[in-house]
C-alpha cells in the first residue's frame, strides 16, 4: 500500500496516494505549485487554464530533459567504444613490443654465443 499525502497546490489540497516517500511527494507538490503559481501570476488566468499551461510546461520540460538525457547515454556509449578501441589497441601494442623484445633478446643472445670462442 502507498503512502498517503496532502499536497496544497494553488491554495486547494490534494490527497494523493504514492509508493514515493511523503517527502519526495512533499517536493512533487512544491515543485507543481510553483509552477502553477508563476502561470497564474504571469498569465493571470484561472485555476484550470492555469493547471493546463503548468502541464503543458512541464511536459516540455520533461521532453527536453529526456533528449538531453538520451543524447548523453549516445555520447558515453561512444566513448566507451573508443575506450574499448583504445584497449584493445594498447593490447595489440603490449603484444607488438613483447615480440620485438623477444626478437632483440633472441639476436643478443645469438650474438653473445657466436662471439664465445
Amino acid at each position: 500500500m502507498g503512502n498517503r499525502v496532502v499536497l496544497t497546490i494553488c491554495g486547494e489540497d490534494y490527497n494523493f496516494v504514492a509508493e514515493e516517500s511523503a517527502a519526495y511527494m512533499q517536493k512533487v507538490g512544491s515543485y507543481v505549485d510553483q509552477k502553477m503559481a508563476e502561470v497564474v501570476n504571469g498569465a493571470h488566468v484561472g485555476r484550470s487554464d492555469a493547471a493546463v499551461l503548468t502541464a503543458a510546461n512541464i511536459t516540455d520540460e520533461l521532453f527536453k530533459e529526456q533528449a538531453a538525457s538520451e543524447a548523453l547515454r549516445v555520447q558515453i556509449k561512444q566513448y566507451l567504444d573508443e575506450a574499448g578501441k583504445a584497449q584493445n589497441e594498447v593490447s595489440e601494442l603490449k603484444r607488438e613490443v613483447f615480440r620485438l623484445q623477444q626478437k632483440l633478446d633472441s639476436r643478443n643472445n645469438n650474438n653473445n654465443s657466436g662471439s664465445r670462442h
